[in-house]
This record gives C-alpha cells, structure tokens and sequence, in this order.
C-alpha cells in the first residue's frame, strides 16, 4: 500500500519531485478526468492577461514570466518581494509579445501589515511575503513612513480633467487632460436619459404595483414547492396589477393596449415600463428604496430559462442612455460641438452676484436653442436633444452632490491636519486597538493617511457610479450568472458573483493606490460573498456616502457661515460654542478629529472577522459612526445646523 509523503519530504528543496512521485503511486489517474481525458487548465488566450484572461496584455514581468493587465500586475507586484521583479511594456503593434527597452518600476507602495483580530488581508500569500520582507526592508519601510506628506500632490484622472489633492494648500487643484467632448462622450455611454412626462406617469404606476407587491417575501423562502412556478405567477400577478392601474388612470389607452390580448402581446409595453423605473433610480438613488429591490429581483428571476420559457416573453429591455439615444438617431456627433459644455453647465449661486447669475442662465439657454437648431432632423426632434442636454446637466448635479463631499472632506483634512504629527492630544487622529470600540491600531501619520486614501477612493468609486450601475444591472440580469440563496448572517441573500462590477472596482482601486502611493491597510474587495452578497448590495453601499459626509460638511459649514455671520441672534450661538471648545476653529477641529478617527476605527461589525481596514469595512465603521452620533458632545452643532438624519428624512437618525 503506498505510503504518505512526510513533512519533512514536502519541506526538503527537492521536495517537488518525490511529492509528485508519491502522489503518482496514490492516484495513477491524476492526469485524468474520469472519462480518460487530460484535465488541462484554461489557458489564457495569446496576447491576453495570464490573470483575468479577458484583457489584454500590457506588462511582462521577467522574474514570473508572464503576460499581465495593467491591473492584475499593479495588485500582484504591489506587495511583497514582487514588488521587486522588473516589469517591462508590451509593445501593442506586436500583439503583446514584443518589448519595450524601457523598463517600468514596478509600484513602491508600502503596505501594512493587517491589525490582530480586525483587519482583513489580501490574500493568504501576499500577507506571508510581506511577512518575510519586513525583516529585509526594515530600512525601506521605516524611510516610506517617516515621508514627509505635506509634500505629496496626490493626483487622480477622472473624466475631463487631472483632479490634484495638494497637501501644502490643502486645495482641489485641476490640470488640463481630455477635452469636455471627449469625456463626456465616453461618459454619455452610461448617463441615464432623463424621464419624459409620460413616462413618470408610468412611474407612478410602477411604484405603486411595487408598493403593493410582496415578491421577496413569497420567492426569497427555503419551503416552497415548485420556485419557478411561483415566479412566474408572481411576475403575471404584477403585470395584471400594472394593466389594471394603466385602465383605471386612462381608460382609452388601457383598453386599447389589453382588450383581448394576452400578457405575451404587450411585451413591448412592460420593458417599457420596467425600463423606466431602472433608469429613475440610477439618477435619482435617493428614491425607490423599497421597490427597487423588488424589481431587480424578479427581472433577475425573469431572466432564467425556465421562467422564459412558461412565462412565454421577456420583460427586461437595455437601459437608454444619452449615448445610445443619439447614436440610434445618428446625430452622436452633436456631443462635438463646443456648445455642449456651456448647454449642460450647472448653475450655482455660490460666490456670485445675482446679475452674474442671470448671465449664466440665458448663455445656458441660448446654448440649448443652438444645439436643438442645429442638430434637429426628421429623425431626431429638437426635444429630443434638449432631453439628451439635460440628462448631461442632471449627471453635473448628481455628481456636485455625491462626489462633491469627498474633496470637501479632503480639503478640510490636508487644511486643519498636519501628517507629520498632531497639532495637540485632543486633536490626534491616532487610534488604539481596544479603546473606544477601535479595531484598529494607527499613529496619526498612519490614520491620516488612512483616511486621505479612504476619502480618495470613494470619490473615485462615486465619480464613476454610473459605470458601476452599468455594469451592477448587467451582472445582475446576466442569463449565465446565476445566485444562490443563502444565510449571510442577515438573513437571506442572493449570493452571485460580479466579474464585470469586480473588475471596474479593482481597476479603480489601482488607480486610486497609484495615485496615493502609500497604502495603509488592506486592499481585499467584497464581492459576491457573505459580506457583499451581489451587485445590488455594492452599489446600495456607496450610495450611502454621500448621505453620510453631507450633514458632516453641512454642520462646518454652518460654523462658517455663523462666524463671518452679523445677523442678530448669532452671537448668543457664537459665546455658546466659544464657551464649549474655545472658538469656532476649534469646534471645527474637534468635529472633524473625531471624526476621522471613530469613522475609520475598523469597527462596526458584528463578529472579528468582518471589521476591519478592507475596502467594505472603512464603509462599514463610517456607518457605525452614525449610529452613535446622538451621543456625541457636538450633536447639538448638528442639530443647529439643520440636521435630521443620515437618511435624508425624519425616520431617524441611523
């Protein structure tokens, strides 16, 4: 009878041969599968990254050789002695095989190692080569922290312009990149086109029929008898209820659309309006908080081959965009002209005379008149355009109000906080693991880094949202991706791989770590686990930032305001904060230190192996911050300033 390998032959140097030996003698057929073929990995196709196997090749690393994406390289070499292999270009006229001469150094970012208890790591092998690399980059590491980050210019490319994050200013800097046309036309691709006035009558429609329905609750079960079945009789019994509702609020269009016609005959009309509430909710996140789960769920049900084929049509149809409305139209080339710029620019008040003001609305208006003048055809009416125009403004507003606190954030952190050290004890970001619910332990150097490259990343993943819901809505409605149903600790969930929305999602995370440099914590993302179930809960994730940092940026504001303020009655609110924290500086200062500490702390989950500094869990201890904020000794500042939630309503304030 064979015998097993010992430990010692596995630790051996010429352990692989006599492993491999034995495992022969053990299983003659290892090679084969179980009808006699070889069991061969997939292999990457030529010219294509050995990691993801989908994008093609732009880096060749000598020491591993292997053909890498410029993401899966930038997160296998970042760490680690790999950090250490020479990598070299891939000359794109040669079909990734040729080289450049020039060598490109790999990324110098230093990581840390993860928190007892708390942090979450990359990944098992990563964690052991950073193990084995902080006794030989002892030196390295110690200069890396000791960087001076006042110096720092940290730069991001996003969209039409270079976004810089300085340090010494403590300002938003912007440099010239693509021109506006150039990237709003890429961005046009996902921006959704803006509802017509009969279609938020269908609206109104549907989130009623939604309202009503309680599909999770009779689908989303483990006792039920035949799952496709009830699917299917859900998804008539929502139709029936949309038809009824579309009869009782116009009888003429009703009768006409469903006399003597089956569900199957006005497949037409429910992609219509299933469509409609889709693209709603990506503009507007705020709305369809209950009903937009319902409706994802059953088009995700919808689209198995079993409920087609009982179902007998298709209820989900491609969200419009900006983009593939004009395209279908053959006037895409309106998003050239130079006019577009001024025709989708957002007007604000800020800082501005009321003539000023005036100005910019008419320059705004004749703008749209020109665009709809000009480029009108038969084919596209000149409404049309100016629906396409204002979707473009609505994407400035959506991003003033989502992405825009985070470089507020920023700006107060590289302004009020120094990274070199902390100005006093009562303002230092530095963190114990233990104390006040903390599971995390940073210097102040560290936490102020920490909470820079958080601020960083979630501006990024914000000014990209509509990307990511572009691609969230594709997996989830994929007819080959299939979910699981399963108990995550919060009940059930659909548990379903993302690749689409995991890919953008490291793409940007490299973008953000080489724009930053220096990394603290971990880089591991949830995706399609029992931290982060599925796409939906993804982006319902980094929705909630904006409603987070909002009333944050709103209470400093208020002190602002209140100290350059001379109206009567704000000096009685003046010598009530000066006789709390000193002055209104201060106030400022201590809001913002606690801030970023309890907000960043790794806290916040139920167990230790979930908290921690991960992509999700820096998310997750901001929520846990704002949980605990009526206890804070500046809730009464919040309140002043108009605050009522973290929600955006009166239900409360978590």
């Amino acid at each position: 009878m064979p015998v097993a390998p010992s430990l010692g032959e596995i630790l051996r140097a010429d352990s692989d041969d006599v492993l491999v030996g034995r495992l022969e003698q053990t299983c003659p057929d290892m090679g084969e599968n179980s009808e006699g073929e070889e069991n061969v990995e997939e292999i990457a196709p030529e010219g294509f990254c050995i990691e993801c196997k989908d994008q093609k090749a732009h880096v060749h690393c000598e020491q591993c050789q292997e053909d890498f994406c410029e993401v899966c390289s930038g997160m296998i070499h970042r760490t680690g002695r790999r950090k250490l292999h020479a990598l070299k270009k891939i000359d794109s006229n040669d079909a990734g095989t040729a080289e450049h001469q020039a060598s490109v150094s790999s990324e110098e970012n230093s990581s840390e190692l993860a928190q007892p208890a708390g942090s979450c790591s990359d990944s098992l092998d990563q964690q052991t080569e950073a193990m084995v690399e902080a006794t030989s980059d002892g030196e390295e590491s110690a200069a890396a922290q000791q960087r001076d980050a006042s110096n720092i210019t940290h730069q991001l490319k996003t969209g039409a312009m270079t976004v810089s994050f300085s340090a010494q200013t403590g300002k938003v800097e912007t440099s010239s990149g693509p021109s506006f046309n150039e990237w709003i036309k890429e961005r046009a691709k996902y921006i959704p086109l803006r509802l017509t006035l009969k279609e938020r009558k269908y609206l109104r429609l549907l989130e009623a029929a939604l309202n009503v329905s309680e599909y999770t609750d009779k689908i989303d079960i483990l006792m039920y008898s035949n799952k496709t079945k009830r699917i299917v009789a859900q998804i008539k019994e929502l139709c029936a209820i949309l038809s009824g509702l579309l009869l009782a609020s116009d009888y003429k269009a009703g009768q006409a659309l469903f006399e003597d016609r089956q569900f199957e005959d006005n497949e037409d009309f429910y992609q219509k309006i299933f469509e409609i509430g889709r693209r709603h909710k990506i503009m507007n996140p705020e709305k369809m908080r209950n009903e937009y789960g319902k409706l994802i769920y059953m088009l995700q049900d919808s689209q198995t081959s079993e409920v087609k084929s009982m179902l007998g049509f298709s209820i989900v149809a491609p969200i419009k965009t900006v983009y593939s409305v004009l395209e279908s139209l053959g006037v895409l080339y309106l998003l050239e002209d130079e006019m577009v710029a001024v025709a989708t620019k957002e007007i604000h008040s800020l800082g501005k005379t009321q003539s000023q003001v005036r100005l910019e609305i008419k320059q705004k208006e004749r703008a749209v008149e020109y665009l709809c003048k000009a480029y009108a055809t038969p084919e596209c009416p000149s409404e049309v355009i100016r629906q396409c125009l204002y979707s473009i403004g609505d994407n400035h507003a959506y991003l003033r109000f989502n992405r825009d606190p985070c470089d507020r954030m920023l700006g107060y952190l590289t302004t009020l906080f120094t990274a070199k050290h902390a100005e006093s004890d009562n303002i230092s970001l530095a963190i114990l693991y233990g104390r006040n619910g903390s599971r995390l332990s940073h210097s102040h150097e560290s936490q102020f880094h920490y909470v820079q490259q958080t601020l960083t990343l979630w501006r990024e993943i914000l000014h990209d949202m509509f990307m990511l819901w572009h691609h969230s809505d594709s997996d989830l409605l994929s007819l080959k991706n299939t979910y699981r149903l399963k108990d995550t600790g919060q009940g059930l969930n659909r548990v379903q791989v993302c690749p689409r929305v995991s890919k953008a999602a490291h793409t940007i995370l490299h973008r953000t770590q080489k724009a930053v440099g220096r990394w603290v914590g971990s880089s591991m993302i949830h995706l399609g686990d029992r931290n982060v179930p599925n796409a939906l809960m993804f982006i319902d994730k980094y929705n909630q930032v904006a409603s987070i940092l909002n009333p944050v940026v709103r209470a400093l504001e208020f002190l602002e305001v209140l100290e350059s303020s001379k109206a009567a009655g704000s000096k009685e609110t003046i010598k009530y904060i000066e006789s709390m924290y000193g002055t209104i500086l201060d106030a400022k200062k201590h809001i913002l230190a606690d801030f970023f500490r309890s907000a960043f702390d790794g806290s916040g989950a139920d167990n230790f192996f979930d908290a921690g500094s991960c992509i999700d869990g820096r998310l997750t201890s901001a929520w846990n911050w704002c949980s605990t904020i009526e206890n804070k000794s500046y809730f009464n500042i919040f309140l002043l300033s108009g605050f009522v939630g973290f929600n955006g309503g009166p239900e409360g304030f978590n």
